[in-house]
């Protein structure tokens, strides 16, 4: 019986412009692609590995023309909102007292600063509140799709695998948390919303 449900942030319940950062950046400073050594900081930002100001002066580096302002504008245009029907059905699952909830996201302080000032505190506070454990990447020195991070989950809150779904909007992240015996919901943003959980033909629906 699934007792547990653990929730991703971006496109389950925030949505998502994904290809918004790298048009900012080029609209900003023309022809534009993220390299290996940018890849790899980004990684390491959001596990956590650097501080904030740290991280806006590598790409300041990088673009010496440009403002924080400028890059803050283009790394927080990924973030959209928060549907008011997703925040909802949260509330409600978690008034259920069905299930033991959690959210377990790969981002950073920078983002979440955001989404708490434009979602403002008092939304935000609500949206938290719904779950037992809020589970961000940079906090944990962790990241998706590492198993570490889905084992050290399931070790604190002593869940079992199996009476665990894990929702979450990337295929490579499903992969990890269903190697681990963890059942598993890869939601299609566009496609699939989490408010649509209880409809699913999940082969453990009858678990739900």
């Amino acid at each position: 019986m699934i007792q547990n449900i653990i929730f991703d942030f971006g496109d389950v319940f925030i949505n998502l412009d994904k290809p918004a950062i790298l048009k900012t950046m080029t609209e900003k400073f023309g022809s534009f692609e993220l390299s290996p050594e940018m890849l790899y900081m980004n990684d390491a930002y959001e596990m956590g590995k650097m501080t904030s100001a740290e991280f806006v002066q590598f790409y300041q580096n990088q673009f010496p023309d440009g403002q924080t302002s400028d890059f803050l504008t283009a790394w927080n245009s990924i973030l959209l909102d928060i549907p008011d029907h997703r925040l909802k059905f949260l509330e409600e699952l978690a008034k259920s007292n069905r299930y033991n909830i959690f959210l377990l996201s790969n981002t950073n302080e920078i983002h979440i600063n955001y989404v708490i000032e434009t979602y403002t505190p008092e939304k935000f506070a609500r949206f938290k509140n719904c779950f037992k454990t809020f589970y961000l990447s940079y906090e944990m020195g962790k990241r998706k799709p590492n198993a570490d991070i889905f084992e050290q989950v399931l070790q604190e809150q002593n869940l079992i695998p199996d009476e665990t779904l894990f929702i979450d909007d990337t295929a490579e992240h499903i992969a990890t948390a269903a190697s681990l015996g963890i059942h598993t919901w890869n939601l299609t943003p566009g496609k699939d919303d989490v408010t649509q959980l209880f409809d699913q033909p999940f082969p453990f629906k009858q678990h739900l």
